[in-house]
């Protein structure tokens, strides 16, 4: 449906000529417009109705030309609604009083007589940014309410091992700041759920926490994704699009994978980054935002850097605090209060909720290397709770073939175990990839970039 035809238009102006002409030009693309010629009927009017564009007239006592009064009203309008988007409307081409309403906040300036088109075209651009203004609002909104309802779903990391308490101990004391947090880690480290963490201690939890997948945006869609667009901007640009910065603003900017950038695409971030400004395609119009950056990367960031695949500029830029995760074979010791988390999780998702671990379990779990770190344990305790019979998880249920039955002499070579980990995903799915990648826990763009790496 077309935005205009949605649209709810106010006209304010004390000459019944100009009232039916504005309404005559305006109704066959408009849903409403409503026409008055007493000021003194806004304050009820815009409590009862919310209107997209007012047309103000910039004076209405008889041989008035300075348009005081115009402005006048035009300042109770936005005291009443600060979102108000007003086009002054004025019979003299005075360019002070352009000036002094848009000081004032007016949106666009009309000077009569004015043209039919002239008329229809800007209030139908104003419009349409307070109709993208207002989307932009209830995404904010809406964000919100679902950080919180996420955040209700990602409960304290769970851990007792001492190689978290130093994890533990810089989300405390950079939660509070607004310093750029890059978070280091294998997959499946639990990478998100410390920058949630993050984000729920911060004085920015009220606000959106949203979370870019840079490894999953293509490079034609960078722009558009994290700046966002104009209506016109290219082919497909059929309507204004805020981006994920415009979106994150006064709240939590989550850059996922940002060691898979291109560097030409280094280049663009890092500009945003460094100036807090943005500006979306097919604008002009500079938008500054404020973000709280949080990023993270499987990569060995610093390596890239040496070998010229990772801007230098940009890494001082995102991470003036590090925090590294740990691999789950460095934390045996979580291993049982993680295995039990996910066990009665799954236990009452599955409605079994009867099952225990057995200590055979525990030990096979805690001698596996888990390549996939906490989301393999995690997949591998739901597939195990899914097959389960009896009472007790054992041994024989483990349906990672490699916790039941790890070897000796099994290798550490982090890649190698991943590879094989991942042909056994997709030996046990019978190629096909999608489910192969649930398995594995990750996403399939993921898993097709590891199988390109790995020469699958």
């Amino acid at each position: 449906m077309n935005p205009s035809r949605t649209a709810h238009i106010l006209i304010v102006d004390d000459d019944q000529d100009v009232l039916y002409t504005a309404r005559m030009a305006l109704k066959a693309h408009f849903s409403e417009i409503k026409t008055v010629s007493n000021p003194r009927l806004i304050p009820q009017l815009l409590a009862e109705n919310s209107f997209d564009v007012i047309v103000l007239d910039m004076n209405f006592a008889p041989g008035l030309t300075s348009g005081k009064e115009g402005i006048a009203w035009l300042k109770k309008i936005h005291k009443i609604d600060p979102q108000a988007h007003v086009v002054m409307n004025t019979a003299y081409g005075d360019i002070q009083l352009a000036v002094d309403a848009m000081k004032e906040g007016a949106t666009d300036f009309l000077v009569k007589p004015w043209s039919k088109e002239k008329l229809i075209a800007t209030v139908g651009a104003v419009c349409k940014l307070s109709q993208s203004e207002k989307e932009l609002a209830r995404m904010q909104e809406a964000q919100v309410a679902l950080s919180q309802e996420i955040g209700k779903g990602y409960p304290a990391i769970i851990s007792q091992s001492a190689s978290m308490q130093k994890v533990f101990s810089t989300i405390d004391k950079v939660a509070e700041t607004d310093a750029d947090v890059l978070i280091l880690g294998e997959n499946g480290t639990g990478k998100e759920l410390v920058a949630r963490a993050i984000h729920q201690k911060s004085l920015r939890k009220n606000k959106p926490f949203i979370k870019v997948d840079m490894g999953a945006i293509a490079e034609t869609l960078f722009e558009s994704e994290l700046f966002g667009h104009v209506k016109g901007a290219f082919t497909d640009a059929r309507e204004h699009r805020a981006g994920r910065f415009e979106i994150a603003a006064g709240g939590t900017l989550f850059l996922d994978e940002i060691g898979n950038l291109s560097l030409p695409l280094q280049a663009k971030l890092l500009t945003a980054l460094q100036s807090r400004v943005i500006t979306r395609i097919g604008s002009n119009k500079p938008i500054r935002v404020d973000i709280r950056l949080i990023c993270a990367t499987n990569k060995p960031i610093h390596e890239q850097v040496t070998a010229d695949e990772f801007r230098r500029d940009l890494l001082y830029r995102i991470n003036t605090v590090e925090i590294h995760l740990p691999p789950l074979r460095d934390r045996l010791e979580d291993i049982p209060l993680l295995a039990g988390h996910f066990l009665q999780t799954n236990a009452e998702k599955y409605q079994k909720p009867q099952l225990k671990l057995s200590k055979r379990v525990i030990k096979k779990l805690q001698s596996y290397d888990w390549p996939g770190n906490i989301r393999e344990l995690e997949h591998t305790i739901e597939r195990s709770v899914i097959l389960s019979d009896g009472l007790q998880l054992d041994v024989d249920q483990l349906t990672t073939e490699r916790v039941a039955n790890p070897s000796p002499n099994a290798t550490l070579n982090v890649e190698q175990m991943e590879r094989q980990t991942i042909i056994h995903a997709i030996k046990q799915c019978e190629g096909n990839l999608t489910q192969a990648a649930k398995l594995l826990g990750f996403g399939r763009s993921t898993l097709y970039r590891k199988m390109e790496k790995y020469g699958l």
